[in-house]
Order: structure tokens, then C-alpha cells, then sequence
């Protein structure tokens, strides 16, 4: 049993191994081919599917509503501006990343143990006042995080082999925004796999079975406490890794980024893609990242100033949400997959296991009567009564 349990693992990780694979070649082609204001685009949704990607975890697959990973973004971007102030710190950029996702998983394991007893709308209420409270402490700490101004973010210099192993593969030169989506994208890559094993492991099991049914889970031995702190702690991390992303595209840690609307934002995508899925976390987020720039440029275009094609871009949002909800109440990936697990039963269904038409003969001569009662169980066919047959 445990030879197959380790089989299985390797194979569910030579999966997500193979699928970060094509999507870095996918990553590379996109890249390479969009301006420079798309590359800043793209690294912005790779920010946005980051901290989703967690929340879908944590909401997704663990059951609990969190209002606040706009705050524990806020912990990972602060924590990288402090850790890149000017052009004489040295430190790579991948050490900071790290560096932010340890400081914002130490945040949220306190908070998670604060809130372990907490379910529904009272850890809702919870992660709310952190969203809140936050981005004050930078005005409270303004000689240190930089008050309402914030904290500029000044991004090392390109490693030399890095400018030549693009060059190499690519032939063209790297520019500073498309080595920040190359950084965001291969984050992301990361997060992702990480992601999907727990999910896919025994952790992962444990969340769904605390999300499904709570005495169940208890009486099956898993403490509901460890299992909720957890996942929030993961949950956390994600977020830190996207605020130390959001720092680098931006080069800005400020109060104003980092306001309740973020976190609302963050569930929209999640609720968008579907809950539970880090594809559905990726949509949700492209849908955030490109649609308001889309419906703006369809305003100005139609005639509309830029402040009213502005205004155009929140209501198609609220719109395009509306109609999420009622038409795919699962997501966008979750309808898709309830569709193609729907057809894939249909072409699987035999034609023999058709019940047979009313009033037939059947093989050995019994003619089944319309009107006999039958009682159907699953798995074993009907019973066929004859009325008057000869002994």
C-alpha cells in the first residue's frame, strides 16, 4: 500500500512538473512577443493569480472567507522595500522574495492561531479589521514605511548571465519590465506546483475533509484547529510572494494599494474562475488585469470621453459578474468541468442500458406489463412480471 500511496505521489508530481514546463514555454513565447506595457500587464495578472492562487486554497479548498490578503500583500511588498531601498543593496531577487514570503507566513500564523476557533462570517469579520488596520500602521510608522507616500521599491541591476542566457534563447536584448514579468511569471510557476501537490496530498485531503463536514473530520482524528491554521499559513505565504511581486512591478509599497478593495478583489477572481481551482484563480485574474483596459479602449473608440469610458470599464465588471453568478453559479472552470464530465458520462452510457420500451417482448417470451410496479435499485434490472402465464 505504501509502494502504490508513493507511486501515486510521484506521479501526481510528474504531472504538475510536466504542466510548469509547457506553461514556461508558453511563458517565454508570450513574453517575447508583447510590448513592453503588456509585459507590465502580464506581470500584474501574475501578482493577482499569486495571492488568488492562495486564497482559492484557503477559501477553496479549506472553507474560510478571508477579507484581509489585500494586508498580508501589503507585509510582503513593505518587506521587500525595506529590503530594496537603493541601487547599493545587493541582495538577489529571488532572497527577497523569500525573505517576504517567511515575514508574511510568521503574520499569518499569528493571525491564523488568533482566529483558529473562528469559521464564516466572524473570521470574514476578522480578516476585515486586518485589512483595515494594515495600511495604517504605515502611516502610524511614517519615518520608517514612508507614511502616505509609501516606500520607493529601486530593482537591482540585471545579472549579466541572465542577459545573456535570454539572448541566447531568445536573440533579443532583455528589458527591465520584461525581466520583472520573467521574475513575476517563474514566481508564479513555482507557487503554482507547490500549490497544486498540497492540494493534491494528504494536507490537501485533510482541508476538504475540515471544509466538507467538521465532526466528520474530527471523529476521523484530524484537529480542526491545526488544519484551519495551516491553511491559512499557506494561504499567507502565497500572499507575500504577491506583494513582494506587486513591489517589484510597481516599485512602490504604499498605504493606497493595499486597501480593502484589493481584498474584495482578490475574492472576486476566485469566485470569477471557481473556487477550488488554481486555473480558476489564473482566469479570475487575467479577467481583473485586462478587462477594464479593454472596455476602456471600446469606450474611447465608441465615442466616450476618458473619464466616461473610465466609468464603463467598473459596471461591464459588475456585469460580466452578475452573469458569472447566475449562469455558471461553479466558475468559469467549474462549469466547464461540470459540462465535460456531463458529456463524457453521456458518451459512456451503453446503448444496452437503455430500459426497454413499454409493452415489448422480450427474449424468452415474457411480455412485460405497463401497468405491474417494479421497484429499481442501482446496479440490478428491473423485474419483468407476467400475468397469466401457463404452469
Amino acid at each position: 500500500m505504501r509502494a502504490r500511496i508513493s507511486s501515486l505521489r510521484d506521479h501526481v508530481l510528474a504531472r504538475h512538473l510536466a504542466a510548469a514546463l509547457l506553461g514556461l514555454v508558453v511563458v517565454v513565447m508570450v513574453l517575447e512577443s508583447v510590448s513592453d506595457y503588456r509585459n507590465t500587464q502580464l506581470a500584474s495578472m501574475a501578482y493577482l493569480g499569486i495571492a488568488a492562487g492562495g486564497l482559492t486554497v484557503l477559501t477553496g479548498l479549506n472553507g474560510q472567507l478571508s477579507l484581509g490578503h489585500g494586508a498580508l500583500m501589503a507585509i510582503g511588498a513593505y518587506t521587500s522595500a525595506l529590503l530594496l531601498p537603493d541601487n547599493e543593496s545587493s541582495l538577489p531577487l529571488s532572497v527577497v522574495v523569500l525573505v517576504a514570503v517567511v515575514v508574511t507566513l510568521a503574520v499569518g500564523a499569528a493571525v491564523g492561531l488568533a482566529a483558529a476557533r473562528l469559521h464564516g462570517p466572524y473570521l470574514a469579520g476578522a480578516t476585515l479589521a486586518l485589512a483595515v488596520a494594515v495600511p495604517g500602521i504605515a502611516l502610524y510608522f511614517k519615518e520608517t514605511l514612508g507614511g502616505e507616500q509609501g516606500l520607493r521599491v529601486v530593482m537591482p541591476d540585471i545579472p549579466v548571465w541572465v542577459l545573456d542566457a535570454v539572448f541566447f534563447v531568445t536573440g533579443q536584448d532583455l528589458t527591465r519590465s520584461r525581466f520583472t514579468a520573467y521574475v513575476a511569471w517563474l514566481t508564479l510557476i513555482v507557487v503554482f506546483v507547490l500549490l497544486a501537490n498540497l492540494g493534491a496530498g494528504r494536507t490537501g485531503r485533510r482541508w476538504r475533509a475540515v471544509r466538507d463536514d467538521e465532526v466528520a473530520a474530527e471523529l476521523a482524528g484530524i484537529d480542526l484547529g491545526r488544519a484551519r491554521v495551516s491553511a491559512f499559513m499557506v494561504s499567507a505565504a502565497a500572499a507575500g510572494a504577491a506583494g513582494a511581486i506587486l513591489a517589484f512591478t510597481v516599485k512602490l509599497a504604499a498605504p493606497s494599494a493595499f486597501t480593502l478593495t484589493l481584498s474584495l478583489t482578490l475574492l472576486a477572481a476566485i469566485v470569477l474562475g471557481g473556487l477550488g481551482s488554481l486555473a480558476g484563480a489564473l482566469i479570475g485574474a487575467a479577467l481583473l488585469t485586462f478587462l477594464p483596459s479593454v472596455v476602456t479602449d471600446i469606450g474611447t473608440d465608441a465615442g466616450l470621453s476618458d473619464i466616461q469610458a473610465a466609468e464603463l470599464a467598473p459596471l461591464v465588471y459588475g456585469l460580466v459578474m452578475v452573469a458569472v453568478i447566475l449562469l455558471a453559479p461553479a466558475g468559469i472552470v467549474g462549469s466547464l468541468r461540470g459540462a465535460l464530465l456531463r458529456a463524457r458520462a453521456r458518451r459512456r452510457t451503453p446503448a444496452s442500458a437503455e430500459p426497454p420500451a413499454t409493452g415489448t417482448t422480450s427474449g424468452t417470451g415474457t411480455t412485460t406489463d405497463p401497468h405491474a410496479d417494479t421497484t429499481e435499485t442501482a446496479g440490478t434490472t428491473p423485474a419483468t412480471t407476467s400475468k397469466g402465464t401457463a404452469s
